[in-house]
């Protein structure tokens, strides 16, 4: 088995029995070619078969010079799935990566803005341009319900369930879940929907797709950043932000006004709490408030 049919074999195993998205399997891609141009720049003669322990090793000290621990982290665990994968598929016995370790990493704690900071991104917003309508609703749905700019971008007329409160979230590995939206969220989007959407020529198989560009298809990720960077500009707001700040943000300011980490991980659609626990950074105040509130002793 060469290089090129066992990532192409891999690529199609997330794409149908682990249900990720392409950006997803593109990055696990992306990890597995760095490896192949190590291979081919120091001329060794390895396939996915037959390559080494002490070979994975060596390539994983030599990129260590050029990348980050949190890089290098992603890069090994990359590998450890793929040569997994061969193991599982008996194309190995044993997989390579077993014995190497990865970097201890500190955890990042995520930008987030202050609701002023939302308000005074949002409050740019030019609502003389039919697509100023657009914007407020996506970046109200952004930030109303904690989405990934991948599932605002996917949203479709028929995930509404506004009588119900609700909106029907597509998430990573295609795991479905229901999302609470609040009143003033869905006037928005009512009104993106009824004054301004209506009026454009949608595409073929964007019928059903919520946030549309000016020609009727769906947006793309990058020009919700691009819409989400010009607005911090106009703000003078200096923070690197980005569509996922808007997530970061919903999930704390959920927290701090009281909301436990169960309900917001379910919101999120997180697997592990444990990743809840990242998005969401207590501080010592907030720790010190849960403390006095709750603990019996300090009730006394």
């Amino acid at each position: 088995m060469n290089w090129q049919t066992a990532t192409k074999d891999y690529q199609n195993f997330l794409r149908i029995e682990r249900g990720l998205s392409e950006n997803s399997i593109e990055s696990y891609h992306n990890d597995i070619k760095k490896l192949i141009k190590y291979l081919d720049d120091f001329l060794i003669e390895s396939t996915p078969e037959n390559i080494e322990k002490e070979t994975i090793f060596q390539f994983i000290y030599e990129i260590s010079k050029f990348v980050s621990p949190r890089t290098q982290a992603r890069i090994t665990s990359g590998l450890r799935s793929f040569f997994d994968f061969l193991v599982f598929e008996k194309y190995r016995d044993t997989n390579p990566t077993d014995l190497l370790e990865t970097p201890k990493l500190s955890r990042k704690l995520p930008d987030t803005l202050t609701v002023d900071e939302i308000n005074l991104v949002i409050e740019q917003i030019d609502l003389s341009n039919p697509l100023g309508e657009r914007n407020r609703a996506m970046l109200e749905t952004l930030y109303g319900c904690g989405l990934r700019v991948s599932e605002l971008i996917s949203l479709k007329i028929s995930d509404l369930f506004f009588d119900e409160g609700f909106i029907r979230v597509l998430g990573k590995g295609n795991k479905q879940r229901f999302v609470p939206i609040h009143e003033l969220n869905q006037k928005y989007i009512e009104t993106y929907l009824t004054y301004y959407r209506v009026h454009q020529k949608i595409q073929k198989k964007s019928e059903d797709i919520v946030f549309l560009n000016r020609l009727g298809n769906k947006l793309t990720r990058n020009m919700v950043f691009l819409i989400l960077q010009d607005l911090t500009k106009k703000a003078d707001i200096h923070k690197t932000i980005s569509p996922h700040t808007f997530r970061h943000s919903f999930a704390t300011h959920l927290l701090e006004n009281g909301a436990d980490l169960r309900s917001i991980q379910e919101m999120l659609g997180h697997e592990s709490i444990t990743t809840t626990e990242i998005y969401v950074h207590v501080d010592r105040k907030y720790l010190g408030e849960a403390l006095n509130k709750y603990h019996p002793r300090a009730q006394k």
